[in-house]
């Protein structure tokens, strides 16, 4: 038996999305996003409202980064979620975090968030709040590689959110390998 919800905009995992982008005098600023993901190959999509900060900080500069919420930053990733960059002169300061200009685009990577997409901006649709952004580069600390150069999960220790019980849970471990379990029934 199943339970209905109804329209919800639940999905699992749903990954906390850190964007980041200089404003005019190019001071960093930084907003938690929870409505994104991978919309093409080179390309993600996140939903942000036309109110935010970083969002007007985004048009004006047409590039922005992605990085990717951890468990070691969780406090100041939700800080960045309900503090207003509107509100405050240096938001990225407080929550105790520092910047590096992109080398890829003209945005700022956020050093204790070890992963990042670099992207320019595609498109912006104020109506649907659909934020579109080409992703340029993928950078990652040495810290959360593998001794192949890869990246590793359980090093970086992503976070997602549980839209239902509003808590923030990390990902676990190796459930079986893609592309690879499924041969068994073909």
């Amino acid at each position: 038996m199943r339970k209905n919800f109804g329209a919800k905009p639940w999905i699992y995992p749903q990954p906390v999305l850190i964007l980041a982008a200089y404003d005019a005098q190019g001071i960093p600023n930084a907003m938690n996003a929870a409505w994104g993901g991978i919309s093409e190959a080179n390309e993600v999509s996140v939903c942000i409202s036309e109110e935010h900060k970083t969002t007007a900080n985004i048009l004006a500069q047409k590039a922005f980064t992605v990085s990717i919420g951890t468990a070691a930053q969780l406090t100041a990733c939700d800080y960045v979620g309900i503090a207003s960059g509107n509100d405050l002169e240096d938001k990225i300061k407080k929550a105790g975090w520092h910047t590096i200009k992109s080398d890829y685009v003209n945005a700022p990577l956020i050093n204790e968030l070890p992963m990042a997409l670099e992207c320019r901006l595609v498109s912006y649709d104020p109506d649907s709040c659909r934020l579109v952004g080409e992703i340029v580069n993928v950078s990652a600390d040495d810290a959360i590689l593998d001794d192949e150069g890869g990246i590793d999960p359980e090093k970086l220790r992503p976070i997602f959110f549980d839209p239902i019980r509003m808590t923030y849970r990390e990902i676990g471990s190796v459930a079986g390998k893609a592309f690879h379990e499924g041969k068994s029934i073909k």
